[in-house]
């Protein structure tokens, strides 16, 4: 789960994580209250949506090509950018070319600027360990610099067993030729934001830049912060934070039923028990010449009705032009799921060519419920022919 840059820093803060004051607007007028009650006389106003590269980004309908972080040097003018940026489209790298509605603007106080780092925190799959990452390059895109120039990036790892210690921060902190009072306030930095990290259950936090003031203080500039979902049972004020509309509505339906659910760009409808089947399935749908139009995991202990639901997720898609079920009965029982498909298909009127592969517990009394039930299925022997039927499907519909 992502949350916005402002409720980032409010956590953050929590756990004596050093940011600047500021304040989140859903009004221009709001955006002129909040800069007032800021010490100026220069502040940042900064649109709030889920996407990185803001301040790169740019509205389509803005002539004067400005991005989603622009300065303000009075509150008046802090009103007239979160003008421009609220209820308009942001367009950045990581949007896509459809970009993202602006719902509410951060006003930020201004900063001395003296130099610009990089720093996160992510769960390093590969050693399974966490990872503290850090770069000289500080505001600049971090992929970039890793690809170009790898010796700029820093790191170091934490062994679950023996826990985060000052040195892994003192390490990095000559690294980015930190020096004196500078090494101590950056290691109280990393220690304050490893708590967080440990404590939120997170899975990543970004601070880029991480920025060290004329003064010598450590400041996270930006800040964005993803959650473990497996978690968020953990922490019912973190789901709080969640914004819907940052969401497709089909995600959001999916949340409800505790489906595992992402939006793609093709044209087969997917529904299968167990991320690495639907991985599976995707990829052979795409060896196949087809796309798949969404990754949807009903999870191992799939129910009648989180089939129907599963179904009525996939079937709002506009896109889908044939959908192909691939279950595998181990926790879920074949002909549970094959009577949730027969409801489901039943309920909303299919349109468009069903494709179902079942295999393990039950499976001879799932195939026989598919088979009498009266509906046009295709049945599948094996993944192979599934996806082949399912692309040759989609393909007649279409």
């Amino acid at each position: 789960m992502n949350i916005h840059e402002y409720q980032a820093k409010e956590l953050l803060r929590r756990y004596g994580v050093a940011v600047l004051d500021g304040g989140v607007a859903t009004t221009p007028e709001e955006a002129a209250a909040v800069a007032r009650r800021l010490p100026g006389p220069v502040y940042a106003v900064k649109a709030q949506i889920h996407a990185g590269g803001r301040g790169a980004g740019r509205f389509a309908d803005d002539p004067s090509g400005k991005g989603g972080v622009r300065i303000a040097r009075s509150p008046e003018e802090a009103r007239a950018h979160a003008a421009a940026m609220l209820g308009h489209t942001l367009v950045t790298k990581q949007t896509g070319p459809a970009g993202k509605v602006v719902h509410r603007v951060y006003v930020e106080a201004g900063c001395d600027i003296a130099r610009e780092l990089y720093l996160s925190l992510l769960v390093d799959r590969a050693s399974g360990r966490v990872a503290i990452v850090a770069s000289a390059e500080g505001g600049m895109d971090i992929e970039e610099v890793a690809e170009k120039h790898p010796e700029k990036i820093l790191r170091a790892t934490v062994d679950p067993a023996s826990g985060f210690s000052p040195f892994h921060a003192r390490r990095l902190a000559f690294g980015l030729r930190l020096a004196g009072a500078q090494v101590g306030v950056f290691t109280a930095f990393v220690t304050a934001l490893y708590r967080a990290f440990a404590e939120l259950d997170c899975s990543i936090i970004e601070i880029n830049p991480l920025v060290v003031t004329g003064a010598g203080a450590v400041v996270a500039l930006d800040a964005k912060i993803a959650f473990d979902d497996n978690a968020l049972f953990r922490h019912k004020d973190l789901e709080a934070l969640r914004d819907e509309s940052e969401m497709d509505p089909k995600e959001v339906e999916a949340l409800r039923h505790d489906l595992n659910y992402v939006a793609l760009d093709g044209e087969i409808g997917c529904m299968v028990n167990g991320a690495g089947l639907a991985m599976a399935t995707m990829d052979i749908i795409k060896l196949y010449g087809g796309t798949p139009a969404n990754f949807l995991d009903v999870g191992g202990g799939a129910t009648r009705e989180r089939v129907a639901a599963a179904f009525r997720i996939i079937t709002s898609d506009p896109k889908v032009k044939a959908i192909l079920v691939n279950i595998f009965g181990g926790i879920a029982r074949c002909d549970l799921i094959a009577e949730g498909i027969v409801a489901a298909a039943r309920e909303l009127t299919l349109k468009v060519p069903l494709v179902v592969r079942l295999e393990g517990t039950n499976v001879a009394q799932g195939k026989r419920i598919l088979a009498e039930s009266g509906l046009k299925i295709i049945p599948a022997d094996n993944l192979a022919d599934a996806a082949e039927k399912a692309v040759r499907a989609a393909r007649e519909a279409a």
